[in-house]
């Protein structure tokens, strides 16, 4: 009997640890800005999409969304346009838009990994200097 709680136990914990290990994929990942500092006007921000357990690059990730507004300083509804750029080496991804105004500037990004359930979506703050 006991043997039989001990083997239900041990097949409990194995689906428990697959369960957090496919749920935590999406959590893998983070985006990281190349410069977090850039000029006024009209500019290339960059991220590198990092994958976290690894340290490595993710290269060919399809960028879905992406948004660059001023909600750091408190200015969410002053966005300005976002277009994607060329990618200037693998894992890393560009965006052509026009920052306006000096300030800190919020890219909210969303990109589909190869292998991932999920859409792996990040928030990078550029600060734009006068």
């Amino acid at each position: 009997m006991t043997r039989k709680f001990i083997l239900a136990g041990a097949a409990l914990a194995a689906v428990a640890s697959l369960t957090c290990t496919a749920l935590a994929g999406a959590n893998d990942y983070a985006f990281e800005p190349v410069s977090a500092e850039v000029n006024r006007g009209e500019v290339t921000v960059a991220v590198r999409l990092m994958h976290k357990p690894t340290g490595k690059s993710v290269p060919d990730a399809v960028i879905t969304q992406s948004r660059i507004d001023m909600a750091p300083d408190g200015m969410a509804t002053m966005a300005s346009p976002i277009a994607p750029a060329p990618t200037p080496s693998p894992g890393v991804y560009a965006f052509k838009t026009d920052l306006v105004m000096a300030g800190r500037w919020l890219l909210s990004v969303s990109a589909r990994v190869q292998g991932e359930a999920e859409p792996v979506v990040g928030k990078v703050i550029f600060t734009a200097k006068r």
